[in-house]
């Protein structure tokens, strides 16, 4: 099943152990890569910023995976094309949900804190 099919993926980054921190995720596709955002300050930004070793599986809201891991790369990005493309995936998939969730943020002053992460899976 092609991951696009799902709202959700687990996106498991890596802590310097080794161990596996699963979160869920929204997520879009662009250009062949998968794009989501998280809050620049998340520990899986964090990790990603350590190392772009991460693993990937369709999941719940609350992150029950629904399929197999698939092992990926991700990276935070910052270009603003790349940036600019990724939100329009993503807004394109989510609609008025990715509406709200933007209107929020920016309300709140917590859009420009996001990062961009993208997904080779």
């Amino acid at each position: 099943m092609p991951l696009d099919t799902e709202p959700y993926l687990s996106l498991a980054t890596f802590k310097r152990d080794g161990t596996a921190v699963p979160t869920p995720i929204w997520f879009a596709r662009s250009g062949g890569k998968l794009y989501a955002f998280s809050e620049g300050r998340a520990g899986k930004v964090k990790r990603l910023r350590n190392s772009p070793r991460a693993r990937v599986a369709h999941c719940d809201l609350r992150g029950k995976l629904l399929g197999g891991w698939q092992d990926a790369q991700a990276r935070v990005v910052a270009d603003p094309a790349t940036v600019e493309r990724a939100y329009a995936a993503l807004r394109a998939k989510y609609g008025w949900q990715m509406w709200i969730g933007d209107t929020l943020a920016r309300l709140s002053g917590r859009y420009e804190r996001r990062a961009i992460i993208e997904i080779d899976a």
